[in-house]
């Protein structure tokens, strides 16, 4: 037996509880640090590595290679190459990988009642607001919705597409949004999810612009609030 093998039989080895537990497998698979936000960020779509470490830039490379090589071994995430002329490699979760696209939502939520302002050096990523627009998606509010959003957020530019109640959510511009929500000050989308502040205060207080129809501000208040 080589010394990789035997390394890796050690290290899978130190992943089990001895519990015949179905969540004790699913934390063996997916419990190691980084893995969550790893999978998080795979759920906007394909990535590249440095697409991944972008997005995560405190994960040292070597980690993040060794947290990839796991969640391909546990079938949550593939990689393919680009056809050409793109000549790059990119990572994305299998129809395993994305059935924990559930269990981050509930996740998430449960995490966001302590947010309030980032910590010093905490970052705010596309990916991390492209998770709390699914987090704060609210299904029963959006029943026959079918709406495109294009927000932007200064920095990096999120496409919402709702189609008769369903959410899809990446990172980009909309390719032709019924509603483009543009921040220009502060924090409007947030106080606009969280109720802090209603769509006329917002966009007469120069916070934020629209481009569309303005009624469609009041509906994405009501679908997405946390």
């Amino acid at each position: 037996m080589s010394t990789e093998v035997r390394d890796m039989i050690c290290i899978m080895a130190s992943r089990q509880y001895g519990q015949f537990c179905g969540l004790a497998r699913a934390m063996e698979m997916v419990g190691e640090r980084w893995n969550m936000l790893i999978i998080r960020n795979l759920l906007t779509g394909a990535q590249r590595f440095t697409d991944l470490h972008r997005g995560l830039p405190a994960i040292p490379t070597n980690i993040l290679s060794a947290r990839l090589k796991q969640l391909e071994e546990t079938g949550l995430a593939t990689r393919r190459a680009l056809p050409y002329p793109e000549r790059a490699v990119v990572y994305e979760l299998t129809d395993y990988g994305r059935d924990l696209e559930p269990a981050l939502i509930a996740l998430g939520r449960w995490g966001a009642r302590t947010l309030a302002e980032p910590r010093p050096g905490e970052l705010v990523t596309a990916e991390a607001v492209a998770m709390s627009f699914r987090t704060a998606y609210r299904p029963e509010a959006a029943g026959g919705v079918t709406a495109g959003y294009e927000v932007r957020m200064g920095d990096f530019t999120l496409r919402l597409q709702i189609t008769d109640g369903e959410l899809m959510v990446g990172i980009g511009p909309h390719s032709a949004p019924d509603l483009v929500i543009e921040r220009l000050t502060g924090h409007p989308v947030r106080e606009l999810m969280s109720g802090a502040r209603s769509p006329n205060e917002l966009l007469h207080d120069g916070s934020m612009r629209v481009e569309g129809d303005p009624a469609l501000l009041s509906r994405f208040a009501e679908m997405f609030r946390f």
